[in-house]
């Protein structure tokens, strides 16, 4: 699902309601450890929640004073945060989220 390359977890495949819970503790480690790049060039698929996650990493980095940015994110992710209204908090133009 995913690999980790330097300051970059870069997540593939589906990111779904069957597979966002692996991902969960993955993203709160990194996000608490440093700050985040995730990359999204290789999903696949995304629901509302991959969207959770994000937004549980983005709370985790923040407490640890760091940030979170997020790289290709797909165009169904990015409505999703728009029609929840989140959109501004994933900074979703292209810069981190702090």
């Amino acid at each position: 699902m995913n690999a980790g390359v330097g300051d970059v977890l870069r997540l593939e495949g589906a990111l779904t309601m069957l597979t966002a819970p692996a991902m969960l503790e993955v993203g709160r480690r990194r996000a608490a450890e440093a700050d985040l790049v995730v990359d999204f060039s290789a999903v696949t698929e995304a629901d509302s929640a991959a969207l959770a996650l994000l937004l549980d990493w983005l709370r985790t980095a923040r407490a640890a004073g760091h940030g979170v940015s997020f790289r290709a994110l797909p165009a169904g992710l990015a409505s999703l945060a728009a029609l929840y209204d989140v959109d501004t908090l994933l900074s979703l133009s292209g810069a981190s989220a702090r």
